[in-house]
């Protein structure tokens, strides 16, 4: 038998996920503190795409599924909002080759231009 995946009885259910756009940071929560988020930017061109770069989770929120619940919630904004998602988060690239069918894979080129995104602001993350 597994184990469960939350320890010390908490589960996923207590955690709510907030985009601050603004901030550039989709947040999750365990009542008013945050335990985990992804930091990212929007790119504009050559079109508009999410680019997560970091995702952290606080140590003592690790392995109860918070950095998958803000992958996920992430590629659900995405299509929400009809926008790509272009990872250079290492986490969030290997979630998305586990879960290709929430996940389409990133376009090259939008890949590249997020790279390029982040040389030409060296100060923002």
């Amino acid at each position: 038998m597994r184990p469960h995946p939350y320890p010390r009885g908490e589960t996923m259910s207590e955690t709510a996920i907030r985009d601050d756009r603004a901030a550039g940071r989709l947040e999750a929560y365990a009542g008013d503190e945050v335990v985990g988020h992804i930091e990212y930017f929007v790119l504009e061109s050559p079109a508009r795409a999410l680019v997560p770069v970091h995702t952290i989770v606080e140590p003592a929120h690790e392995g109860k599924g918070i950095a998958g619940s803000l992958a996920r919630e992430l590629y659900a904004m995405s299509a929400r909002e009809g926008v790509p998602v272009a990872p250079l988060c290492p986490y969030v690239v290997k979630w998305a080759a586990r879960h290709p069918d929430e996940a389409p894979a990133a376009d090259p080129e939008l890949l590249s231009a997020a790279k390029a995104w982040l040389v030409a602001h060296p100060g923002r993350f």
